[in-house]
């Protein structure tokens, strides 16, 4: 199942990373924060191309799994404050037209930092080595 969960969560990462460079870009400008001393379509840019990168790592290396598991975890962890952004903008984006839909949206993203830690065995094998 771990496997399953590993492969699966790298096609979506790598699924969303084409997202961010070609078909959702501007969704994705909806999730950079305004406060960000950055460009936002660079901020899109970047991040599609991390996302792309952790999402083929994950999938094609595997002896690696452990390190690429605290790497996307910690992943999602930066890009949380580009969802809270959205939710107190108020920006609709992703069909999250309405704030109780933006914050149903924020629950999820630890469920992918726990996602991550799972299926790449990053919490168990810190767990053993404690």
């Amino acid at each position: 199942m771990r496997i399953i969960g590993r492969i699966v969560l790298g096609l979506f990462l790598l699924l969303a990373g084409i997202g961010h460079l070609s078909w959702s870009r501007t969704e994705f400008f909806a999730q950079v924060p305004k406060w960000l001393p950055l460009n936002a379509n660079l901020v899109v840019i970047l991040s599609g191309i991390v996302e792309i990168t952790l999402g083929v790592a994950l999938i094609t290396l595997p002896k690696l799994k452990i390190k690429l598991g605290w790497i996307v975890a910690a992943f999602f962890v930066l890009v949380f404050p580009g969802n809270i952004a959205q939710y107190t903008n108020h920006t609709p984006a992703f069909g999250l037209d309405t704030d109780h839909a933006r914050a149903i949206r924020l629950l999820f993203q630890p469920v992918l930092v726990i996602w991550a830690l799972w299926c790449t065995d990053a919490w168990r094998e810190w767990r053993k080595n404690r």
